[in-house]
């Protein structure tokens, strides 16, 4: 299955003397979905969590290979997902995605 979304980076800048603020830099990516697995998990509220398992592969650009450290999220399926690992493939980068993103 093929794959274009936005995968969110975490950009720390220099906003003031000693203060630092953290930013997120939406980037967009072609690429493909190598697993597409779902399962749920009981969490504290009434509806049980949904954890995602899913492997995409991106084509990586040089600011993707220069910052997959920072990646934080990625768009699937019209939500935000936790990047929960990144490996590093030349060309490709291949992401795992976890529960639904929260940002801070």
């Amino acid at each position: 299955m093929r794959y274009f979304g936005k995968i969110g980076f975490e950009r720390t800048e220099k906003t003031g003397v000693d203060v630092y603020t953290e930013n997120i830099v939406e980037r967009e990516y072609y690429g493909d979905v190598n697993r597409n697995y779902r399962r749920t998990q009981a969490g504290d509220g009434v509806n049980d969590d949904v954890q995602l398992t899913n492997q995409i592969s991106v084509v990586a650009d040089p600011f993707a290979i220069d910052n997959f450290a920072s990646i934080r999220y990625a768009t699937y399926l019209g939500s935000k997902w936790n990047v929960t690992s990144v490996e590093v493939q030349y060309p490709r980068l291949v992401l795992t995605l976890g529960g639904v993103y929260n940002a801070h």
